[in-house]
């Protein structure tokens, strides 16, 4: 059974006169996610269902308002970078010796580079992974172009059309 929530009396003080006064959406969220459980007896879900944000949104609005409240609000995006194998700087020296190769013209195999990468991890790792890694420092996969630059289509058509035939029937 989870643990009863404990909202102090403070706490919903603070939230009420924020309600009252407030303008921004964000905090009204945020006074609502404290006030809802605190005098209606609402659970995490039915707060949540009531503001129409997820439950896990319910308790980070209720976590930010107690530290606003208590003076030690700092600000921690919700993003990023999470789950780094390496570092952007690792990132940068692992393809530098490609990068030199792939500007002498050289065809890059990306199993090579996926192989190199698993071993300086010491652990596989998806295609994928190096797909991103590639992206995310700009690097992109060069192919020829489907027809010359300086192909003219009006002069192809006319070759078409008055070229001399010059096979023979069997």
């Amino acid at each position: 059974m989870a643990r009863p929530t404990t909202i102090d009396q403070e706490l919903v003080q603070k939230a009420q006169t924020l309600v009252a006064q407030t303008t921004d959406l964000q905090e009204l969220l945020e006074a609502q996610s404290i006030l809802l459980p605190a005098l209606h007896g609402t659970s995490l879900e039915q707060t949540a269902s009531l503001l129409g944000v997820s439950r896990a949104t319910v308790h980070r609005l209720q976590v930010k308002f107690r530290a606003k409240c208590r003076g030690r609000f700092v600000v921690k995006p919700h993003g990023g970078r999470r789950r780094v194998l390496m570092s952007l700087d690792q990132e940068r020296a692992f393809l530098r010796p490609w990068a030199q190769q792939a500007k002498e013209g050289g065809v890059l195999v990306v199993s090579a580079m996926r192989a190199d990468l698993s071993q300086q991890l010491g652990r596989p790792v998806a295609a994928s992974v190096l797909y991103r890694l590639l992206a995310r420092h700009g690097w992109r996969k060069v192919a020829p172009d489907t027809r010359h630059p300086k192909s003219d289509p009006k002069v192809q058509e006319d070759w078409k059309k008055n070229s001399p035939k010059r096979w023979v029937p069997c």
